[in-house]
């Protein structure tokens, strides 16, 4: 029963496990708070609403291939703790999408309200709403420690493993302050912010709790390195191109909220000088009209700094897929699943 097999794909199975750990992690955390406090089941609804709204599942995925990857077996005590540690990631990732779209201002998030824009209209007391907003963040924090707490990593690895989750913490952090900044050195910024807590993270954790030796984790990070920066790129892409129906975000979002992007860095570098002049006064305009917005798009597209971009994706895609293939100290069936996660990467439209 507590094997991953049979004809459904094994992602879609991992998917399911963590969504039922965290459902039934909401349900007692609901009734823990309301012996707490009378409002307290507010905070934790608000983490709960946007948690189960949707989202890739990509880093408790990461975290099961990580661990097959070191392993071929999957025994009784094993994928209890991978699930309880993908909800505690899922449960991270809530935390820090909840301050960044406070951060950016962002209304929307997974096909609804963020938890910023619910706490603004629900109170519509704009610091108040900002106040309740980062406390929401603060639960959710804590709980993904609580989760983490829970998982049953082998004898002599735990250490190891807060730490790596710490290490993940801080580098996302420091990574957001580098991209407020608009930090000229793209690659640091995708390195820190998205590197750290999509892949390399949540794989170093898999293997942990596989008790990986020393030459498997340093496989799985030549292979995450460039595939957390590849992710990024994608992302990159998807903001300023992808489909508003498919990405839940306005067409030319990432150029309105002014977010220094690889295709930015590019575009500077590669655009004439009129169309760098109305690439300056669209960025960080939230208030630009669609027509202008759409001009610039064009622009990035005729400059070839989209075809950089994504030049520069299909080149960090082939080396994570050299350093996988050149590891013969994994498991192939776990290589499998590593290989099905690059072209989730590669391939996704959201």
């Amino acid at each position: 029963m507590l094997n991953i097999q049979g004809r459904e794909p094994w992602a879609s199975q991992v998917i399911a496990r963590v969504n039922a750990r965290l459902e039934k992690f909401f349900d007692e955390r609901l009734a823990h708070a309301r012996t707490l406090s009378p409002r307290a089941p507010e905070l934790v609804s608000s983490i709960a609403e946007l948690t189960m709204r949707g989202g890739k599942r990509l880093r408790p995925l990461v975290i099961y291939a990580g661990f097959r990857a070191c392993t071929p077996l999957v025994g009784e005590r094993d994928l209890p703790s991978i699930v309880t540690l993908g909800a505690a990631i899922e449960l991270l990732q809530s935390y820090l999408l909840i301050q960044d779209d406070w951060m950016d201002n962002d209304e929307q998030r997974r096909g609804g309200p963020s938890t910023f824009a619910a706490m603004q209209r629900q109170f519509k007391d704009p610091q108040l709403g900002a106040s309740l907003t980062i406390l929401a963040s603060d639960v959710a924090m804590g709980y993904a420690i609580e989760l983490l707490h829970e998982t049953r990593f082998p004898s002599g690895r735990r250490g190891e493993a807060l730490s790596a989750f710490q290490d993940m913490h801080l580098e996302v952090v420091f990574g957001q302050q580098l991209d407020l900044l608009a930090h000229e050195d793209v690659t640091l910024t995708q390195h820190l912010k998205t590197g750290s807590y999509t892949m390399r993270g949540p794989m170093r954790l898999g293997a942990l709790l596989a008790d990986a030796s020393d030459e498997q984790l340093q496989a799985l990070m030549r292979f995450a390195q460039p595939l957390g920066i590849a992710f990024q790129l994608r992302d990159d892409v998807l903001g300023t191109f992808g489909d508003p129906a498919v990405t839940g975000k306005p067409v030319g979002h990432d150029l309105r909220e002014g977010k220094y992007t690889a295709l930015i860095a590019e575009a500077r570098n590669l655009m004439s000088a009129e169309d760098r002049a109305r690439l300056l006064t669209v960025l960080g305009d939230r208030s630009a009209a669609l027509p202008e917005v759409q001009a610039v798009i064009r622009s990035l597209e005729t400059s070839g700094a989209r075809a950089r971009v994504e030049a520069t994706l299909a080149a960090r895609l082939s080396e994570a897929r050299r350093a996988l293939m050149a590891a013969s100290c994994l498991v192939p069936e776990g290589v499998g699943m590593l290989l099905e996660l690059l072209d989730r990467t590669a391939l996704r439209e959201r």
